[in-house]
């Protein structure tokens, strides 16, 4: 604060003593003639059970002379009052004029007679509690309230008001001069007022001056509340408003709009990179000895790492996976290798081996987990959270970044997908040796467990991953990289998209080269443009090459077996059918009939001749050689883009169709999920029906046959509605009428949704709409689609795919086209 302000400050204080000493000095002597009034009025009536209030409006009775005096005596405050006033007035303007002078002399002689007059003040106040006269009492109180005005007035009293207001600063002075003048005589002098104001009707005034001036304030204080600048909040509706205000701002300023900004060039994936490491699986825990394992009847107690692996068997116990030959023996195999000697000559038999006990220990433990109170899952969850915000996210280029998969996977038994060769081996436990860590060289490492160290810690910014280990099942290099809503994955998204957009303008001239190759002269060109025709027109996956034992036979179109495919002349009234069969990814079954061109059913007679069901169809041809070949094609082009693109323009053909811009959102909404419906089947995205899936639908009919019952009561109430507005004609039928219309209107909307939705379900049975939705689909076509057709985003995506696509969000208008 400078030293102009503190003077100023200093001056305004005197100032307000100087009113306050004329005021006081006017004020002691109305009391003192007030209190030998009172003493007067006491004697005559002190027989009355309850005091009167001094601000009664008539007093007819009993006491004239009194009245007479209080009125005489109100009328002398008025004249007072007002005298006052103008002296207020007055000393305002001399004030703006010389008020340094006039301050800089008199401030202290005010102090002085400022503390005198409290004292007597203070002297009368024990006057009147020795008469214990709830008059008196009264007056004091007034007198107390008159003290805290003067504090809240003065300098020092500022943080006060600022704290009980809410207001930013203190109210300044200068502003609203008569109204503040009003306001304390008003309450110094109500009882005179209020005394008088029957025969006089210019006492009314102080009141409403006051009425306005709490007005103003309030008007004030509400502005001020809305303000999130004031720093000091008593309100808690106030703060709490004020932290939403900023929690949504540091959202806001969260949201990263990586791609608003400038690559980087030469491969560089990032240039700062900084993270906790792993969190690893927690250590085993022994069985409690009342749970014990059987060999062949006998009890026998494992040792700990032998334990361990049979837990992994008994909590699969029910599962299918634990009747299959191949997972039992894997299992038994990798088993064994845990066990000490004298465990190995004993446990000779898996089919000895009692896994009860062990198995309803876990499930007693899974109920126990359901059965928890509320405290302890907020327990957990509030753990958790500690640990996701420990090790969930990392510093990328001075963003923080979200880490998609932080947590290491305990070891278990491998499953594997469909009849997978090493299904039931041991996944062993990762330990802190086998990890190799990457990170910035300016950047802290992050520490490995007490007693452990890193394999190896790297500084490769053109990588994406941060932690890195080997598994020990089928030899794969495993990572923990970012979350799908990251600049890293959405670059990657973004480029993929955009390469498919690439394919589409030349995508013309590909189709023609591999149409002239069909009739090529060198064997491998045939075999080629055939494969690319399928990989085009069905979507196919390119199909990786495999050694022998080591993964589940899986399929695609370059490792394709003669047993794979039917020819077929003519069937169901089509030409040149083929029929596939073959297990795909993940083993899901491919089947399709497929009608093509002569000159590519003609070439796979040709390149079936003379082979065996279980020799390769393309046998001049594997993935390697597909993809040098499309390289040449279009710089970037795999198998993989004409799978993204055909998915895509599927999806923006199928939309431009099934849309109908005057349907409601419901419908709109399936119109949606047929169109992708579509992509799905086309890129053979299937699964499973759930197993609850009957009841669902059985739910569901219910709620429907419901509705269309309400329905019917509902049509027979408008029909009965509508006879009795033909036969009244009056203002409350009609409207009884309208109301009835509504609620028809209404339930027909109601069993619209519900239909459509059990249609949807029937429809997704089978079909994985989400596969391709966040893998295939340009994000950019919904988007555009949603924006055209005022469907909300949040129907198409949920929060966590919003955030994975924001950068599609952001950049993609309602006119935009794949």
């Amino acid at each position: 604060m400078s030293g102009d302000q503190v003077h100023n400050d200093s001056q305004i204080e005197a100032d307000f003593r100087l009113n306050d000493s004329h005021k006081h000095k006017k004020d002691k002597e109305h009391r003192h003639k007030e209190h030998k009034k009172d003493k007067d009025r006491e004697k005559t009536k002190h027989n009355h059970s309850e005091h009167r209030d001094p601000s009664e409006k008539k007093h007819k009775d009993k006491h004239k002379d009194g009245e007479k005096h209080r009125e005489k005596d109100g009328e002398k405050h008025i004249e007072k009052h007002r005298e006052k006033d103008g002296d207020k007035h007055r000393e305002e303007k001399h004030r703006e004029k010389d008020g340094e002078k006039h301050r800089e002399k008199d401030g202290e002689k005010h102090v002085e007679k400022h503390r005198e007059k409290d004292g007597e003040k203070h002297r009368e106040e024990k006057h009147r509690e020795k008469d214990g006269e709830k008059h008196k009492d009264k007056h004091k109180e007034k007198d107390r309230e008159k003290r805290r005005e003067e504090k809240m007035k003065s300098p020092s009293g500022s943080l006060k008001i600022k704290k009980e207001n809410g207001f930013a600063s203190p109210p300044r002075i200068k502003d609203e001069p008569s109204d503040e003048a009003y306001t304390i005589s008003t309450t110094e002098n109500e009882k005179t007022i209020k005394r008088s104001r029957d025969d006089d009707d210019l006492d009314y005034k102080p009141k409403k001056v006051k009425t306005e001036d709490v007005k103003k304030a309030k008007k004030r204080k509400q502005e001020e509340d809305v303000k999130p600048k004031s720093k000091n909040k008593s309100k808690v509706t106030g703060s709490e408003g004020d932290g939403k205000k900023r929690k949504i701002k540091k959202e806001e300023e969260e949201k990263w709009k990586w791609w608003e900004e400038e690559r980087h060039s030469d491969g560089v994936k990032w240039k700062f990179l900084e993270h906790k490491g792993p969190l690893f699986a927690p250590p085993y825990e022994p069985l409690p000895d009342n749970v014990k394992f059987y060999y062949d009847g006998k009890q026998v107690k494992l040792s700990p790492n032998a334990e361990e692996v049979a837990t992994f068997f008994a909590k699969m116990l029910d599962h299918e996976y634990t009747t299959k030959d191949i997972f039992r023996k894997n299992f038994f195999k990798d088993w064994k290798k845990e066990m000490t000697v004298d465990e190995r000559n004993l446990i000779t038999n898996l089919s000895k081996c009692d896994f009860n006990e062990m198995s309803q220990y876990f499930k007693a433990q899974s109920e126990a987990r359901k059965q928890m109170t509320k405290e302890e899952k907020l327990k957990i969850k509030a753990e958790n959270e500690r640990l996701l915000q420990e090790y969930g996210f990392c510093m990328m280029d001075n963003h923080k970044e979200r880490i998609a998969n932080f947590r290491i996977e305990p070891p278990g038994l491998f499953r594997g997908r469909g009849d997978h060769p090493k299904m039931g081996k041991l996944k062993r436990r990762i330990m802190p040796e086998h990890i190799i860590i990457n990170c910035s060289k300016d950047s802290k490492v992050p520490p490995a467990p007490s007693g452990h160290k890193w394999k190896e810690v790297r500084h490769d910014n053109k990588v994406t991953w941060l932690v890195s280990w080997t598994e020990n099942i089928q030899g794969s290099i495993k990572y923990i990289m970012l979350n799908p809503s990251s600049r890293i994955k959405g670059e990657k998204d973004w480029q993929k998209y955009e390469t498919a957009r690439r394919l589409k303008k030349c995508v013309d001239k590909i189709r023609n080269t591999y149409r002239e190759d069909w009739k090529s002269k060198e064997m491998k060109a045939r075999q080629r443009s055939v494969a690319l025709y399928f990989i085009d027109k069905l979507a196919l996956r390119a199909g990786n090459e495999k050694e022998e034992g080591e993964t589940a036979d899986t399929v695609g179109c370059c490792s394709l077996r003669v047993e794979h495919i039917n020819l077929h002349p003519e069937l169901d009234g089509q030409e040149f059918v083929v029929e596939f069969d073959f297990p795909g990814k993940d083993s899901i079954r491919y089947y399709n009939k497929v009608p093509v061109e002569k000159r590519v059913f003609k070439n796979l007679q040709l390149f079936m001749e003379n082979k065996q069901p279980d020799d390769d169809l393309f046998d001049r041809l594997n993935t390697s050689i597909l993809n040098k070949h499309l390289q040449d094609l279009m710089e970037g082009l795999t198998a993989k883009v004409f799978r993204t693109y055909n998915a895509s323009i599927t999806l923006q053909q199928q939309l431009n169709e099934l849309t109908n811009g005057d349907d409601n959102v419901p419908a709109k909404i399936l119109s949606y999920n047929r169109a992708n419906r579509a992509v799905a089947i086309l890129c053979n995205h299937q699964r499973a029906p759930p197993k609850t899936f009957e009841k669902s639908m059985l739910n569901l009919q219910t709620k429907i046959d419901a509705k269309k019952d309400q329905l019917a009561d509902a049509r027979r109430e408008l029909k009965s509605a509508k006879a009795d507005a033909k036969v009244r004609r009056d203002e409350k039928t009609k409207k009884a009428l309208e109301s009835k219309k509504k609620a028809v209107e209404r339930i027909e909307e109601q069993l619209m949704k519900l239909e459509v939705q059990a249609t949807d379900k029937e429809e997704n049975k089978q079909i994985a709409l989400g596969t391709s939705k966040l893998n295939y689909l340009d994000p950019r076509i919904s988007v555009a689609w949603c924006k055209k057709f005022d469907v909300p985003i949040e129907k198409i995506y949920n929060k966590t795919q919003r955030e994975k696509f924001a950068w599609a969000i952001d950049m993609a208008e309602d006119d935009f086209q794949f």
